[in-house]
């Protein structure tokens, strides 16, 4: 009787130790990638399941498909094909205003090299 018992508590410890060593981690995981397929937005640089880098052009929502620019060749893929986002967009105000700092400290820096 003493074995029996030992033998089925031994399985339950297993079956738990398989569950947070395996299928926590992968939820975790498919919950963090949906999250970021969530977030997506034109102007991404990602990467595909096959590999293939490009640059988000447009999102549709209602068939779940994004059209991606690789080097001016537009491509529509499933939002699920797509493995990474490499780079986000900068919004547009952050974008300018780190233009107007990087103009001004090339100017200074050219003044200097010249004197």
């Amino acid at each position: 009787m003493a074995s029996s018992i030992s033998t089925i508590v031994m399985f339950v410890v297993l079956i738990a130790l398989m569950y947070f060593m395996m299928i926590k981690p992968q939820k975790k995981q498919q919950q963090q990638h949906q999250k970021m397929l969530s977030e997506l937005k034109p102007g991404d640089e990602i990467t595909t399941i096959g590999g293939l880098h490009a640059v988000v052009s447009e999102i549709d929502t209602e068939k779940a498909l994004v059209t991606l620019d690789c080097d001016g060749v537009y491509l529509d893929f499933s939002r699920n094909a797509i493995a990474r986002v490499t780079k986000k967009a900068e919004s547009e105000p952050a974008a300018a205003a780190a233009e107007e700092e990087k103009a001004p400290e090339t100017e200074e820096t050219t003044e200097s090299e010249s004197k």
